[in-house]
């Protein structure tokens, strides 16, 4: 069962990263700019996913999430498959906010299905188990976007990523089987909208780990999109090295970081709560250093070399945040708990981090030329200070926000 979730997840990060490899030959095929190129990566996915993820995740509270998960997968891969027949930006911009229309269903549910599958003292790395779907899924959409682009076309890659997803919905379906079926989670029905937020506007650790979240994901997100094109323009590679290089990266580096971070916060939590959200406010405090050489590198080799010590610092906080997400409120409130993180994660991360680094780029080109993405992504590392700040004001308080349940 997890096996198929974590399949899930990646094909959910394939469909949600390969834009950003893709990025290169739509924009030029459909005569677009950085910003617009921005706007779809980020605000056109984070409209709907993060709206639609609330209602969707107070369903889950309720209702079977295996059939809730499974109608997700397929929606999401049904539009990312007519992101292929886009002609314009509008069609491509509509077909994305589809996408994000699907996968509002698909994490949420998964977050508190795994959290009742395992105990609170292994929770941190089950959650970072799961979150493998990331790098798994965002190198694979790199590298294979990057492949099927140069040996056929960018719509290829649009129409063979949504057909694999439609194809494994039906056996997730039944692989994943929810152990409450329809049954609401104890006391879900007495729980609504305004008692989970009322619950959570007494836990400010959360409001802290989700915003501290945010901003980590506004440069996370960011580079996700802009580095295969920073690749291609500052160091004169094609589209297929930039993929292979940069997939590589992401996949070594962020299964590394993602399971440091869910043994180490496991193992530290038995001294304190606080480390679930100490372990990442240090680990972002470790990118800065390596961030700053390494896109201001002029060897492609070096450059490469110095982002792997960031990217998986940078993903560190995947396991030990989402778990505290889950210990702060009761099992009835975790999958719209999980949501409204979402929401608040991924609309200030993928919303406004992916295009303001599109937006800065555009501005300095004047300056700059196609070295303008660089001093982009550069200033964006100022993110991580602000969700370091976050995190340390999490640390403190989340002791006491611990559901004793």
């Amino acid at each position: 069962m997890m096996a198929m979730l974590l399949l899930a997840y990646t094909l959910n990060f394939i469909d949600r990263q390969i834009i950003g490899i893709l990025a290169v030959p739509i924009k030029a095929d459909l005569s677009l700019s950085d910003a617009q190129l921005g706007l779809m990566g980020g605000l056109a996915f984070a409209l709907f996913y993060t709206g639609l993820g609330i209602p969707i995740a107070m369903l889950a509270d309720r209702r079977d999430r295996s059939r809730i998960m499974t109608a997700a997968l397929a929606i999401w891969s049904l539009m990312t498959a007519l992101c292929g027949f886009a002609q314009n930006f509008w069609q491509l911009f509509a077909a994305r906010l589809g996408v994000g229309i699907g996968e509002a269903g698909g994490v949420a549910p998964a977050y508190t299905l795994i959290a009742d599958l395992f105990p609170p003292e292994r929770r941190a790395r089950a959650l970072a188990l799961y979150s493998f779907g990331i790098p798994i899924g965002s190198a694979t959409g790199i590298v294979f976007g990057g492949v099927i682009a140069t040996l056929i076309d960018w719509r290829s890659a649009f129409f063979i990523v949504g057909a694999a997803g439609l194809l494994l919905a039906p056996l997730f379906r039944r692989v994943v089987r929810d152990p409450r079926g329809d049954r609401p989670a104890a006391g879900a029905t007495a729980v609504g909208l305004r008692t989970v937020i009322a619950t959570l506007l007494t836990k400010p650790s959360f409001w802290l780990l989700s915003v501290g979240a945010a901003c980590s994901s506004m440069m996370g997100y960011g580079l996700f999109f802009w580095l295969p094109s920073f690749f291609v323009r500052s160091f004169g590679i094609s589209l297929l090295e930039a993929s292979l290089g940069y997939g590589a990266i992401l996949l070594v580096a962020g299964l590394a970081g993602i399971w440091m971070g869910g043994a180490l916060s496991d193992r530290l939590a038995s001294r304190s709560k606080a480390y679930y959200a100490l372990v990442p406010a240090l680990a972002f405090v470790g990118t800065l250093p390596f961030y700053a050489l390494g896109i201001s590198a002029q060897s492609l080799l070096l450059s490469l070399a110095l982002l792997l010590v960031p990217t998986a610092l940078g993903l560190v906080w995947l396991g030990p945040v989402i778990a505290a997400v889950q210990a702060v409120v009761p099992a009835s409130m975790r999958s719209t708990a999980s949501a409204i993180f979402l929401f608040v994660n991924n609309l200030i991360g993928i919303g406004i981090g992916t295009p303001a680094i599109g937006w800065i780029s555009d501005h300095l080109k004047a300056q700059y030329g196609e070295e303008a993405l660089r001093y982009a992504i550069l200033s964006g590392t100022g993110f991580y200070v602000l969700a370091t700040l976050f995190l340390l004001l999490a640390a403190w308080r989340l002791p006491r926000d611990w559901h004793q349940g």
